[in-house]
């Protein structure tokens, strides 16, 4: 026991709880409630803008590999046409298999056009990729066609949906 000298003044009792006195602790540590609260929320607006970015960026590649194979059609219609002297009316016709990788995505076909009576439309043909799946979120762009004159659009009327 602590011995003390009086000098005249009153003396402090000692600080010490009871019980830390009893079970020998000292100062816990760890987090405090508020602490924790604060990571969670710091946590939570991170997560509100990285998860809509990431949202769109995934639309944007599937869009993009779309666009892509809807580049490699064209360019196997025109092959097509010097062998056959005629557009393709479907894939299959082609003997195109669209990719896994857009597959999922987008629901991909051509369609022959035929060359006006009159001689002043050309023969030519289009390709469509609709969005399916997941991709259907993709308001921005919708669905993507690719003429056989090289216009290129989207049903949005977006002009920034074709790279």
């Amino acid at each position: 026991m602590p011995v003390a000298i009086h000098t005249g003044r009153r003396l402090a009792a000692p600080r010490r709880s009871y019980l830390r006195q009893a079970q020998g602790v000292s100062r816990a540590r760890g987090f405090t409630l508020i602490e924790l609260m604060i990571t969670v929320a710091v946590i939570a607006i991170l997560a509100a803008i990285a998860v809509p970015s990431y949202f769109q960026y995934t639309l944007r590649s599937n869009r993009s590999a779309a666009e892509s194979v809807m580049q490699e059609i064209a360019s196997a219609q025109e092959r097509y046409l010097v062998d056959a002297r005629q557009f393709a009316g479907n894939l299959s016709t082609l003997g195109y298999t669209v990719p896994n990788t857009v597959d999922p995505n987008y629901q991909i076909a051509t369609v022959a056009t035929a060359a006006s009576a009159s001689g002043g439309t050309p023969p030519g043909y289009t390709v469509t990729a609709k969005p399916i799946g997941t991709q259907v979120r993709d308001t921005a762009c919708a669905t993507l066609t690719l003429n056989g004159d090289g216009s290129k659009k989207a049903s949005t009327g977006a002009t920034n949906c074709w790279k």
